[in-house]
């Protein structure tokens, strides 16, 4: 495929230029939902003139619909994106991307979505949909899915899919990977584990506890036989998905004093994840006391996947990669180019 693209690129560069203009236009109509044609040009950097030489070409086409509001993408339009997704990913190099990260922390799988995440709210949705792709292609029926929260991990819940032909994963179960953060419930653990099961008619179990206890709140809920039913079950997950946070952002959503946020600096946390917190090199500095997941249980646990997108993350994705126990990372073009300048960094 690449040396085929390669050769394209030399002989016919302006059919190349004129794919990648085309497919640009198809998926942010895409991303947008409906959009009008000055917005669409102003996010392009294109000029209007030839923008609705394109447009036009696309609705001859089929692929998209112009109506009195604007332009949406039809199911042609969508099913051509699909299909073209793995061609364009290399065309723009993305497929390199992903293969240069893989290769500098020993993941799995890397998968990169365009665009910046943390901006658009369209590209937000594809990162949630990339990564409920992701999480059921490594599911299997039978399986224990521990679950973390925040708005990453929503929207992947919210985009998962249906199985197909009515199936369903009756024997699996989604799970939160620790307890709450006392914010909206869209984006508790408790929440989103919920939601996955139904989206793919699998159980679940909650854990209705805070996330951040004091020592004697933790040695009450941990005799609790109840409590500790729904602990054992998350310990023993197979699979992880989680998010992954900005150390000082994170200390913040927990309502931590200003000593304790001080003593986070100084310590060099830059990222947060399951209630740990680490420094650039991978290093735990610090961590939270709360029931759920230990660093014992994702050590050994068999796939775990994270995902977080925008440029403002790529710091602290790059600091849990090099904690070293990740599977697989699923995550936006403006996180991965961060994470590469990291990379090259430590070269």
């Amino acid at each position: 495929m690449r040396n085929l693209l390669e050769i394209q690129e030399q002989l016919l560069p302006d059919l190349m230029d004129t794919l990648k203009r085309r497919y640009s236009i198809l998926y942010q109509i895409k991303l947008s939902g409906m959009v009008g044609r000055r917005t669409l040009a102003s996010l392009l950097s294109m000029t209007e003139r030839v923008l609705r030489a394109e447009t036009d070409l696309l609705k001859a086409q089929g692929l998209i619909e112009i109506e009195t509001l604007g332009m949406r993408i039809s199911a042609l339009g969508i099913s051509l994106l699909e299909d073209l997704e793995p061609v364009m990913n290399e065309l723009f190099g993305l497929v390199e991307l992903e293969e240069k990260i893989r290769q500098a922390y020993g993941l799995r799988k890397v998968v990169i979505i365009p665009g910046d995440s943390e901006s658009s709210p369209e590209v937000k949705r594809e990162l949630g949909r990339a990564g409920a792709r992701t999480l059921l292609s490594f599911v299997e029926n039978g399986d224990t899915i521990a679950v973390t929260g925040g708005s990453t991990l929503a929207e992947v819940a919210e985009q998962m899919p249906a199985l197909p032909n009515g199936e369903s994963l009756t024997d699996t179960w989604f799970v939160p990977a620790r307890g709450g953060l006392g914010e909206s419930m869209e984006i508790q653990a408790n929440t989103i584990a919920s939601k996955m099961a139904k989206r793919v008619g699998a159980e679940y179990r909650l854990l209705h506890v805070p996330d951040l206890l004091s020592e004697d709140a933790y040695q009450s809920l941990v005799q609790d036989q109840h409590i500790q039913e729904i602990v054992d079950v998350i310990r023993r997950c197979r699979v992880i998905i989680h998010g992954i946070g900005d150390a000082m952002e994170m200390a913040r959503r927990r309502k931590l004093d200003d000593s304790s946020i001080q003593g986070l600096q100084a310590d060099g946390a830059i990222a947060e994840s399951f209630g740990y917190y680490f420094s650039e090199d991978g290093e735990v500095v610090h961590k939270m006391l709360t029931l759920g997941l230990r660093l014992e249980d994702i050590m050994r646990t068999e796939t775990i996947i994270g995902i977080a997108g925008g440029q403002g993350k790529g710091k602290a994705i790059h600091a849990v990669l090099r904690f070293g126990h990740e599977n697989i990372l699923v995550t936006d073009e403006a996180a991965a180019l961060e994470i590469e300048k990291e990379i090259d960094a430590d070269i």
